[in-house]
């Protein structure tokens, strides 16, 4: 594409030839190809400014900057908000994806992954359908690494670009605060919008918790009359995501006043069993995940379907199916036959819900291996304390992320939560996870909380190859 069309009816000023054709846009100055251009984007914690050499030097052949550069040789597009223009240079660069696309964005604290994969996993009945997401991005039959639960502007609409050319109809996607607070899901029209909790989380960034509902609630504010609002009717912020909502609302959840909702629950550590109402529907349900908070996560995905034309019996019968979410109360398969679980929960809320799921279902003692991690919200770290002490028989704190912070300090900041001694610190999260197993019996039940699906481990200086399933597996083999 020429810049001349990129930039139609665009008010920048111009240093350079507007002919020049490109073959692709990035703001990551590391994703540079020949041909590239440039967005030189400042942010709340970089500046891209800083980088238009180094993209230069990687072939980059235009750069759209805030500042002329009398040096650079290199064709430069002048804009006093560089930001500003990312979703519309990505919708026209990608030719408009998303109007190929009914997209289902899921937003909340807990249960956005488990959400979008059991969303997808019913929506796929009728055809590919993408995903945007914590464990992974999907264009179709193509899976990515995710780097970001939802990705930037650029990224996203590559992603989407890419799921048409596969044959997608459909998309989900997890859409976080952060995103939404930084404009990276503008522009994009929603078929329906979720959203699952709100608990204490990202007050790093968000500061307060109405300013935390203020960032989610926009994605609701944002729906057309002709989409839908899927809401958690049991969640204390329900009635303030859709304050200002002009699409229909479905509510859900285990009240009877909702529109949809579950009843006779039957839950064990093979799987739940319950009843879904809907309309003077009754249907029973039948699922191999665990835990209470998962019924909600099946409500949501199911009201989202019910919206496009599936039938309740048909959803129950397909969901049956669906066996689970990598890292998300993931049973770790070993050699002893100890019963031991991976899961994501990083935060208090979801901590306390996979917590009390699986305390329902112990036989002996509950051993939880957990940490908090670095250049993250350090409020929640005595909490994380608590609810493990509480809902646990043995604590053990350990390294999660540590990212640039001192492991010591967050670990000092985790143990101001606990009440008494029953506890252990042991910061190398791999002898850690060992002495849980080697402390565990088969009638115990173990639970390696925070990093999930993760195969990372990350540090001020590295980030290093760590996989708690795998290292799991090692630990009980003799």
């Amino acid at each position: 594409m020429k810049l001349k069309q990129l930039f139609k009816e665009i008010d920048v000023t111009w240093k350079g030839n507007k002919e020049q054709e490109i073959f692709s846009i990035t703001a990551n100055s590391k994703n540079v190809a020949p041909g590239a251009l440039f967005l030189a984007k400042r942010g709340k914690t970089g500046d891209g400014h800083k980088y238009i050499a180094e993209a230069i030097s990687a072939g980059a052949v235009a750069v759209l900057t805030d500042t002329y550069d009398p040096f650079l040789t290199t064709v430069q597009i002048i804009h006093p908000d560089v930001s500003s223009l990312e979703a519309l240079l990505a919708q026209r660069f990608y030719q408009n994806p998303t109007a190929q696309l009914s997209i289902f964005g899921v937003t909340g604290t807990s249960g956005k992954t488990t959400t979008t994969y059991l969303l997808k996993y019913l929506l796929e009945q009728e055809g590919l359908c993408g995903l945007v997401g914590t464990v992974s991005w999907m264009t179709g039959k193509k899976v990515i690494p995710a780097t970001l639960t939802t990705p930037d502007q650029l990224t996203l609409m590559e992603l989407f670009h890419e799921m048409g050319k596969e044959g997608c109809k459909r998309a989900v996607m997890e859409v976080s605060s952060h995103a939404i607070d930084q404009g990276r899901t503008q522009g994009i029209s929603y078929a329906a919008a979720v959203f699952t909790n709100l608990t204490q989380d990202h007050l790093d960034y968000h500061h307060t918790m109405e300013e935390y509902a203020a960032a989610k609630a926009k994605l609701f504010k944002g729906l057309k009359p002709t989409a839908y609002a899927i809401i958690n009717g049991d969640d204390n912020w329900a009635d303030r995501m859709v304050q200002n909502c002009s699409a229909p609302i479905i509510r859900y959840g285990l009240q009877p006043r909702l529109d949809l909702f579950a009843a006779d629950l039957e839950l064990s550590a093979q799987g739940m069993k319950f009843v879904v109402h809907w309309k003077g529907e009754k249907v029973a349900f039948k699922t191999p995940l665990i835990g209470r908070f998962n019924i909600y996560n099946i409500l949501a995905a199911t009201a989202v379907a019910l919206t496009q034309g599936q039938k309740l019996p048909a959803i129950a019968d397909k969901l049956e199916g669906f066996t689970g979410v990598p890292g998300r109360l993931e049973r770790v398969v070993n050699s002893r036959n100890l019963q031991v679980f991976v899961d994501y929960s990083h935060k208090p809320d979801a901590l306390k819900n996979v917590l009390q799921t699986l305390k329902e279902f112990k036989k002996g003692r509950l051993i939880t291996v957990f940490g908090c991690g670095g250049n993250r919200d350090a409020q929640k770290r005595p909490q994380m304390a608590a609810i493990s002490e509480s809902l646990s028989d043995f604590s053990i704190v350990t390294n999660d992320n540590p990212r640039g912070e001192d492991p010591e300090e967050i670990a000092r900041q985790i143990i101001t939560g606990f009440q008494d001694k029953n506890y252990f610190v042991q910061l190398d999260r791999k002898k850690a996870i060992e002495h849980a197993l080697n402390l565990a019996t088969p009638d115990d039940i173990v639970l390696i909380a925070g990093k999930g699906h993760e195969t990372y481990q990350i540090f001020a200086h590295q980030t290093i190859v760590f996989d708690d399933r795998e290292i799991a597996k090692q630990a009980c083999e003799p």
